[in-house]
């Protein structure tokens, strides 16, 4: 903008343009502060690490000495190693991302949140930010073993590709957990009930570690509503290029555009649904689904 075009300092327009430099600062710095605590906490606690780590690749390693005894074919092993890569993303998106906000309330902390002067959707970005750095950590930690320990071959030939449909599984993925956030504080225990119920058949219907197209109908049904299935779909097509065969699962350039729709409504569901608790908490003085 040039001198003449820029207005005057204490002029309507100036004040609106510095009102709205003034809230993206804050927003920005509220994205920060929520991201903080979950990077820094990975050196204050490095036991955290080792159990995070350690622990879930355990299971990894169980399957892959299922296949082995099996004598199924290589790539199944890739498969395995790269879906326990990705359910580090997924269990942050549970815990850390869907139930944070039901922990802020039973701490107390939650109404801060509602009356600071910023956005609510900055404050799950941060900690989205955060839980990102945190998982990874354990992804590519969990990778890089799987590629040494057990002999992991990947055959990529879309590398721009791979990224996209990573990158756009992640923000599939926590647009998930930011909608689902706002379910904890609403139905409370429910929610968290029903997470804990529904863990074991969402690792099983995303295919974590076999191809989801095995599971036929279920399998298609997966992709279209579990970000987390279509995302290492695709990952696994574009990582073990030509090794899978028919997969029975749309090809990867049309699952990265099922992520992209998922990304923009798990997105615009969470900001819907972030509105509702705002307006519960302004105006009726309660977080809770109970009208009466």
């Amino acid at each position: 903008m040039s001198a003449l075009a820029r207005p005057a300092a204490g002029t309507p327009q100036a004040d609106a343009a510095w009102d709205r430099r003034r809230v993206f600062l804050a927003n920005l710095r509220s994205v920060g502060g929520r991201a903080y605590p979950r990077v820094h906490g990975l050196f204050r606690e490095p036991s955290w690490v080792l159990f995070e780590i350690l622990l879930p690749f355990l299971t990894t390693s169980a399957f892959v000495f299922v296949y082995r005894a099996l004598q199924a074919p290589p790539q199944y092993v890739g498969f395995v190693v790269l879906g326990g890569a990705m359910t580090a993303f997924w269990l942050n998106v549970i815990w850390m991302m869907a139930a944070q906000l039901y922990w802020e309330k039973d701490q107390g902390n939650l109404e801060l949140y509602f009356a600071s002067p910023v956005d609510m959707m900055s404050v799950l970005f941060g900690m989205a930010v955060g839980g990102l750095i945190m998982s990874s950590t354990r992804a590519a930690v969990v990778l890089a073993v799987g590629a040494v320990v057990y002999g992991v071959t990947f055959t990529v030939d879309q590398w721009g590709l791979l990224l996209l449909v990573f990158f756009l599984t992640l923000a599939a993925l926590y647009g998930l957990g930011m909608m689902l956030s706002s379910l904890f504080v609403l139905w409370g225990r429910e929610a968290w009930h029903l997470t804990q119920l529904l863990q074991e058949p969402v690792y099983f219907v995303s295919g974590l570690n076999f191809p989801v197209g095995r599971l036929g109908f279920l399998g298609a049904l997966a992709v279209a509503i579990i970000p987390l299935a279509v995302g290492l779909d695709a990952m696994r097509q574009l990582a073990f290029a030509g090794a899978l065969g028919p997969t029975g699962t749309p090809p990867p350039e049309i699952e990265a555009l099922i992520l992209v729709a998922m990304a923009v409504a798990f997105t615009w569901m969470a900001r819907v649904m972030l509105r509702i608790l705002e307006r519960l908490a302004r105006e009726k003085g309660r977080l809770s689904a109970r009208w009466r």
